[in-house]
């Protein structure tokens, strides 16, 4: 999109939005140099046609029968004849891009977009045979863990469906929970895989931070962003993350990240070697339910683990405040100043999606929901009086906290803890009030939120069923250590002898 020469008028008016006051003759002067800079955001606008991906033409349906509102578009996307996912029907997360179907992000600000290429993540899985058969919903820029906020309407669990999903990987969870997908491909910044899937009692991971590349997703913070699989079985789970892990050169927030192995080698090994850690600061939440915490100790005494208590005091503390701090500038910086996409520092990002999100916010930002509406004012204002001085204090916190489990982990080789302090909440009422419709958004979060801002790698899976409403039990483990994760969150299904079907 060209960017036409600024008046000399204008420029003092940016200079004055700067605190900087220009002179008629000095805005004069400055244009001549503005203008010959723009010269070089011309070539660069002319040059990238020959460069820019081409969108394919790939037919897709908005879906009459979608009975837990977890669609946004179905398609037919089969995948190579062979591989490791041969034949498995995929969902994709719709802050995820499939070119060519709808990208969204949940958000009203983006209504109509079409992806303009595959994430990294979507075309792995479709080398490796999967057939993707559709985008499914997500919470508003992603920025709730309910599932009441998204631009498609609220998706109903199928468990009860005038409860919450949770989120905001809402559609994938339904699915998965209903039967009709096999995998599903998420995000998870606050909590967006495990929150779900403890809600609907399937299995979400979020791999250690920057494992599976980002490269094609719409972020909220470098820090925080994560893609990850969801599954009804760990092994579903961890074949899935054999495709999808791995560096792919175009996102910087991969660094370091060791040889991906094959995460279904030693699933099945057992978890008899393996020393547990409950961590007390996880259970006893505010807002929580003693039946959730009672069913996570008893279904991990039934794994044969080495079963302790630990404490990281951080967790309660320390962790959340730096989950917020930094989550709520960084949202600013990258849907208000990045327009969605923030930043690539060496990455690949998309310009029509900048450019889409450009228009979409300064014609509807007012109609995003309050969840969202929240966390952009709070990083808005806070970038303003303090410089986001608080932003670099929380991000150089980071270590801290990471080295407080870091410990903890020293003594034990996973932490468990309840996913969500409690079951899946009532679905809050299309009018509700501001304040209920963010309560139901954030609620949840205070178990999942800090291992976001700590990257360690960290799991959901199904322990047990109270009152007919799923428990789900989180396993943390050590950075790129997975596959122990993995390990042990099979032991736990094989010891459940399979996790419970939704009812149908």
């Amino acid at each position: 999109m060209p960017i036409d020469l600024p008046s000399s008028e204008v420029l003092r008016d940016t200079a004055g939005a700067l605190g900087v006051e220009l002179s008629k003759a000095d805005a004069e002067a400055y244009g001549e140099f503005v203008r010959a800079d723009l010269d070089a955001y011309a070539w660069v606008d002319a040059a990238w046609p020959r460069y820019a991906p081409v969108r394919p033409e790939r037919a897709w349906t908005v879906p009459d029968d979608n009975a837990y509102g977890a669609w946004v578009a179905r398609a037919d996307l089969p995948g190579a004849d062979e591989g490791p996912l041969a034949g498995t029907r995929i969902a994709v997360k719709n802050n995820i891009m499939v070119a060519g179907l709808p990208f969204t992000d949940g958000s009203p600000i983006l209504a109509g977009h079409l992806a303009d290429d595959d994430a990294t993540v979507v075309r792995r899985v479709l080398d490796a045979g999967a057939r993707i058969v559709g985008v499914s919903a997500c919470e508003d820029l992603c920025l709730s863990g309910g599932s009441h906020t998204g631009a498609s309407g609220p998706v109903r669990n199928p468990w009860d469906r005038t409860r919450s999903t949770g989120g905001s990987s809402s559609g994938n969870a339904a699915l998965l929970a209903a039967g009709e997908v096999d995998l599903a491909l998420g995000g998870d910044d606050g909590g967006s895989l495990r929150i779900p899937a403890s809600w609907c009692g399937v299995v979400g991971l979020k791999p250690t931070h920057g494992l599976v590349p980002c490269t094609g997703s719409a972020g909220i913070d470098p820090l925080h962003d994560h893609l990850g699989p969801m599954g009804g079985s760990v092994t579903g789970v961890a074949r899935l993350l054999s495709v999808i892990a791995g560096p792919d050169g175009l996102d910087p927030r991969q660094r370091d990240v060791p040889p991906v192995p094959d995460y279904l080698t030693d699933l099945d090994v057992g978890a008899a070697d393996l020393r547990i850690g409950l961590l007390s600061e996880g259970f006893g939440q505010a807002g929580g339910e003693a039946a959730v915490d009672d069913a996570v100790r008893s279904a991990i005494s039934s794994i044969g683990a080495d079963v302790v208590d630990i404490s990281v005091p951080e967790h309660r503390t320390l962790a959340i405040a730096l989950w917020t701090v930094i989550g709520s500038t960084g949202s600013a910086w990258t849907m208000l100043t990045g327009n969605g996409v923030g930043p690539s520092y060496g990455g690949r990002s998309s310009p029509a999606l900048i450019e889409a999100f450009a228009e979409g916010r300064r014609e509807r930002l007012g109609r995003v929901a309050p969840s969202a509406l929240r966390t952009l004012l709070t990083g808005a204002y806070t970038s303003g009086p303090a410089g986001a001085a608080h932003y670099a204090k929380a991000q150089n916190l980071v270590p801290v906290l990471r080295a407080a489990y870091d410990r903890a982990l020293t003594d034990v080789d996973l932490l468990c803890l309840p996913t969500t302090g409690m079951r899946a909440r009532p679905l809050p009422p299309p009018d509700a009030p501001i304040a209920e419709s963010i309560r139901a958004g954030m609620e949840m979060l205070a178990n999942t939120a800090p291992f976001d801002t700590s990257g360690h790698p960290a799991i959901s899976v199904p322990a047990g069923v109270v009152d007919g409403l799923p428990v789900g039990l989180m396993l943390v483990g050590r950075h790129f250590r997975d596959a122990v994760v993995l390990r042990a969150a099979r032991a736990l299904e094989v010891a459940a002898g399979g996790f419970p079907p939704a009812p149908r």
